[in-house]
């Protein structure tokens, strides 16, 4: 009986050491993952490398908010018809959102290659919002520093905690 607790003891110490190591090599991991900052692309149309460059700048400036994941709305940027029927669907989408209201705590984040156009879809889409309706609620807003007043006056009737991040 000795000779089982002792092994069982020697056997759980063992894991608990390993365990203890795994887990430093991922803090090491995740540490070195932070310093990697994702440079802002250069191709509009890269939508890939436009969600890493935008989920590294949402993951630092999430806090306050509750929900389990915040709504994204990517803005195309472009001209073409691509462009422009991407850039009417998400606007239908968020003044649906927008007329609908959004539980507190959640996070709404609009960003695109074009600030420009990205705040014109928010100004367009917070013209429905009702006052108040979203106290509590975090709008955050990634584009220029040129287009960041005209979004925070559309954003700021409906209550909302507005944030701005330049790209």
């Amino acid at each position: 009986m000795r000779k089982f607790i002792l092994a069982a003891s020697v056997a759980l110490t063992a894991t608990l050491a390993l365990s203890a190591c795994n887990k430093s090599e991922d803090t090491d991991q995740a540490a070195t993952q932070q310093e990697a900052a994702v440079a802002k692309p250069t191709n509009p149309s890269d939508t890939k490398a436009w969600s890493q460059y935008f989920g590294q700048i949402v993951r630092k400036n999430m806090q306050g908010m509750t929900a389990d994941r915040p709504f994204p709305y990517f803005v195309p940027a472009g001209d073409d018809q691509a462009g422009q029927d991407g850039r009417a669907r998400q606007l239908e989408n968020v003044q649906g959102t927008v007329a609908r209201g959004v539980t507190p705590g959640n996070m709404l984040v609009f960003g695109g290659p074009d600030s420009a156009k990205t705040a014109d879809l928010m100004v367009e889409a917070f013209k429905g919002a009702n006052a108040g309706s979203f106290k509590n609620v975090i709008v955050l807003f990634i584009g220029d520093q040129a287009d960041q007043q005209r979004v925070a006056d559309a954003v700021a009737p409906s209550g909302a905690t507005f944030r701005f991040v330049a790209m």
